[in-house]
């Protein structure tokens, strides 16, 4: 019976942000395919970290706020259901962020 249980587990992609822009941000939001997730303020150097399970198939975006205004939405890679593993998002100065997909398709 605990077989069974743990053949059953949705897949899951750990996501986790980190602020390298140089200043505070804040209303943080990171939309995937189906839903989102985000963080009222992320300090400078500071993490946040969610395990999202991913329904459908889109490019994931990131969009935050920080003392110039609302940055324009920042697309990532491509995620498609059933994939598992991590995801790093690296904000950046300027607006701009980098994507570091660790992810693999279910067997």
């Amino acid at each position: 019976m605990a077989l069974a249980t743990v053949g059953c587990r949705s897949p899951r992609v750990d996501v986790t942000v980190e602020n390298r822009t140089g200043e505070a941000v804040r209303l943080l939001e990171v939309s995937y395919p189906s839903a989102s997730f985000g963080a009222d303020s992320l300090a400078v150097g500071a993490t946040v970290h969610n395990s999202v399970q991913l329904r459908g198939e889109g490019p994931i975006k990131v969009t935050f706020t920080n003392q110039k205004g609302p940055s324009a939405p920042i697309t990532g890679p491509t995620l498609v259901e059933k994939q598992h593993g991590s995801l790093q998002i690296v904000l950046l100065a300027g607006g701009k962020a980098t994507f570091l997909p660790s992810l693999a398709p279910l067997p």
